[in-house]
């Protein structure tokens, strides 16, 4: 299992819209995420500069929900059709995500 660490983000004023987009998330992305290896996931928001911070487990032989290098299935490049109006994002819709590299880690 690796960890991964990112931030993407958030376009200013749309704080409400993006956690109600996210409480509202489809079973099918859930899903998809998790059977792609993803778990233990989570984003942060920093109200002062509007950047979201996310971290997720992945397990051996798994990509993160960011790496597009094998390219993406529908269901993810729809989630991110729908989030290109609040967030940061490259020309295929998906967000604008910077690795942050891991320092310290305690179990």
């Amino acid at each position: 299992m690796k960890r991964f660490a990112f931030k993407m983000f958030l376009k200013p004023g749309c704080e409400e819209e993006y956690q109600k987009r996210h409480a509202a998330l489809w079973p099918e992305l859930k899903k998809q995420i998790k059977d792609a290896g993803v778990s233990n996931y989570s984003i942060y928001w920093d109200k002062e500069t509007n950047i979201l911070f996310g971290y997720q487990e992945i397990a051996d032989g798994a990509s993160s929900t960011q790496d597009t290098s094998n390219g993406v299935d529908e269901i993810t490049q729809r989630w991110w059709d729908m989030m290109a109006d609040i967030m940061e994002t490259n020309p295929d819709h998906s967000p604008v995500t910077i690795p942050i590299k891991e320092v310290f880690h305690l179990d």
